[in-house]
């Protein structure tokens, strides 16, 4: 059997212009900047001259992420289409992709087969621009602070205590570790440096956690940027640079609406990456979609023990509101996976892998109906070569937990294959059974809450420090810093702080290797394992598959 790549499912599909989308949501064109017939800004001042619908809103999750795929991008479309088909008035919200994953690894982030956000191609490459803006807002502070060194340094600055870095929306680990400042006096002043890939900027944390051009201004001013020689920080504002980085980024704050294959209304804005910042989709789209719909489907980055708790602890926090249900995406050869068989065997039935893999799903069904007491639904990602024996182990283990599993083939059908799924979800929303609670209150010190995070979410034992990231903590707590969220950078593959460690492992403590603070997006970063902030690229890169004919149609984009 032979199936149709995405792109070519994407090419061939007929899509509404960008202005239809728009009228569904009540909107004129006045109140979008179009970017040609597909694509166009919404104005973020609509929020305060219509009345908002307040729209139920559904978290999509996932497990820890395999090289088997899993398919939460696919299913939070795929549920969006199935709600729209129920007759329900529903947006779906997600993230930019980054050119990074894009050339690298992991390809695009539009979804698959025939539940996808369209035009995939502008979607997955340049798009309307934004993470070009924040790229060049993140240099301008950068530079702006070279120059002030080197113009006198009347702020005393620390040159050995630069933490600002500048950034490139590639995957380039040649510029990880750099000398810059060669050459002279007038070059600067030599120092190591690296860059960051710009997803994993504060500046984009802090843009897509912004209400308005206000908040987005204040945010940026609160950036710090180094120390000076007294050991006290230098911001952002200290350099009035605020100003002008807002101004690169006036546009780029409007979210971006688009369609998917089925014609539901899409925002995709923002990008932060969910093993290194939040992971979530900028509030100003999160904000706008409750605004115009009934109901929301938006998703959080890999697993929910990164993505999801970064959702809630810090996004939901932040904002105000909170999910009315929760979709935990899985396939049976991801648990399979988990479970120890290699990829090259998942497509063969193996009860006894599924069962020593499936901990790592109800660990995660446990995070969002235990520990943030949310109602929760178990998506299983059908693929063609499950046993109905693989799927019933499944959906018997779910239920000893309270928690029913829906068969989800919105890959091959649609919205249609989700109607199950999305019929679910109503249900719980309906009961309203939700308790939700943070993981932690910010109020308790940096290391309870770094604790309970470790213990509570990832199932460790405690947490270990190196010394210098309790020197670091201690000198956090002392700037004022100790009552923000935490935003926890780790491996995406696993639970523990080891990307080896699969299914639900035991017996393990966190290292934290260093802490950071991100003022401007308000959350500490605490390091844990081999996270690097500028990803490499594969032995073969997926941009070696990509090209564009003489018509300029793109082909090898996934």
């Amino acid at each position: 059997m032979t199936f149709k790549s995405d792109i070519e499912i994407a090419q061939e599909a007929t899509l509404k212009d960008i202005r239809e989308i728009a009228e569904k949501l009540g909107l004129t064109e006045d109140d979008i900047d179009l970017y040609g017939k597909y694509k166009a800004k919404v104005d973020y001042n609509v929020l305060k001259k219509t009345e908002s619908k307040d729209a139920k809103m559904i978290l999509v999750t996932a497990v820890n992420p395999t090289p088997a795929g899993e398919g939460k991008t696919t299913t939070t479309i795929g549920v969006a289409d199935a709600l729209s088909r129920l007759g329900k008035n529903t947006i779906v919200a997600l993230r930019e992709p980054s050119l990074g994953p894009v050339f690298g690894v992991k390809g695009g982030a539009a979804g698959g087969g025939y539940s996808q956000v369209v035009p995939m191609e502008d979607i997955n490459l340049h798009f309307t621009g934004d993470i070009h803006a924040i790229g060049a807002a993140n240099n301008l502070l950068a530079a702006m602070l070279d120059n002030h060194i080197h113009q006198g340094n009347a702020l005393d600055i620390d040159v050995r205590r630069i933490v600002w870095r500048r950034t490139v929306d590639m995957n380039d680990r040649q510029l990880r570790k750099i000398t810059n400042g060669l050459g002279g006096k007038g070059n600067g002043v030599p120092r190591e440096d690296g860059f960051d890939i710009t997803v994993a900027s504060e500046v984009m944390a802090a843009f897509c956690l912004s209400k308005n051009i206000s908040d987005l201004k204040e945010r940026l001013a609160r950036i710090v940027v180094a120390y000076n020689r007294k050991g006290e920080i230098v911001t952002a504002s200290d350099l009035n640079a605020q100003g002008a980085m807002a101004a690169l980024l006036k546009d780029a704050l409007k979210p971006n609406l688009v369609q998917t294959l089925e014609g539901t209304p899409a925002f995709i804005h923002g990008g932060p990456f969910a093993n290194i910042a939040h992971g979530c989709n900028s509030l100003m789209a999160t904000r706008m979609a409750r605004h115009f719909a009934d109901y929301v489907v938006t998703e959080a980055g890999f697993g929910a023990d990164l993505g999801a708790e970064k959702f809630l602890d810090i996004k939901c926090r932040m904002a105000g509101f909170k999910p009315d249900a929760v979709v935990i995406v899985a396939t049976v050869r991801a648990l399979k996976y988990n479970g120890g068989v290699p990829k090259s065997e998942l497509n063969k039935e193996n009860l006894e892998a599924l069962e020593k893999g499936l901990p790592n799903l109800l660990k995660h069904v446990e995070n969002i109906t235990q520990n943030f007491g949310l109602p929760a639904v178990v998506a299983i990602n059908r693929f063609p070569f499950d046993t109905e024996a693989e799927l019933k182990l499944v959906e018997d283990k779910c239920k000893e937990l309270g928690v029913n599993v829906a068969l989800s083939e919105v890959w091959a059908k649609g919205g249609e294959g989700g109607e199950v799924l999305a019929k679910e979800l109503l249900r719980l929303i309906d009961e309203g059974n939700n308790n939700f609670k943070f993981a932690y209150d910010t109020t308790m010190s940096i290391k309870e809450k770094i604790n309970a995070i470790a213990t509570k979410i990832y199932g460790a034992d405690g947490v270990e420090y190196t010394s210098k990231a309790d020197k670091e903590i201690k000198n956090l707590e002392k700037l004022g810093f100790g009552e923000l969220p935490i935003c926890m950078a780790k491996t995406q593959y696993s639970l523990s702080d080891d990307p080896k460690k699969l299914g639900r492992p035991e017996g393990f403590k966190i290292t934290v290797a260093n802490i950071t603070v991100s003022a401007g997006a308000g959350f500490l970063v605490v390091l844990t394992g081999d996270i690097m902030k500028m990803p490499g690229l594969p032995k073969v890169p997926s941009a070696e598959k990509i090209d564009v004919d003489e018509n300029g149609v793109i082909t090898g984009l996934f």
